[in-house]
């Protein structure tokens, strides 16, 4: 079972920035699932869980329109780490950000993916609150 274990959420006045960091952790079962997805997510309670960003093995990046140009998503292999840097930050930023992932043999069609029901591991968020 992996663990991804999210850090790095605080408060930040509007325009500041906030670095997100996501470690994995434990065995993902099959050692011939070698691809991968990961993304982040975020949620405002009582509405859906949103996806902001994800990356896949191949390093290709998928982007929230809301967020592109201003949140960049980054991996670093040799620390099992995944990267949120948020920059220019909004007060609709504000919610509980999650980290996600999964494994496969292959990478599915229109990789990296950005729906939560294309991944089967998760964080236990991390919160930001973005002020006016």
């Amino acid at each position: 079972q992996v663990q991804l274990v999210e850090s790095g959420g605080g408060s930040v006045q509007a325009g500041g920035s906030l670095r997100l960091s996501c470690v994995a952790s434990g065995n993902r079962g099959d050692r011939y699932k070698s691809r991968y997805n990961m993304a982040w997510f975020r949620q405002v309670p009582g509405e859906e869980r949103e996806g902001v960003a994800s990356i896949d093995s191949d390093g290709d990046r998928r982007y929230a329109g809301s967020v592109e140009g201003r949140f960049t998503i980054s991996q670093d292999n040799a620390k099992n780490t995944l990267y949120l840097q948020m920059n220019s930050l909004r007060p609709e930023d504000t919610a509980t950000y999650y980290c996600a992932a999964k494994w496969f043999y292959a990478l599915p069609y229109g990789s990296p993916v950005l729906s939560a029901t294309d991944f089967d591991s998760w964080g236990q968020g991390t919160q930001v609150i973005v002020s006016s």
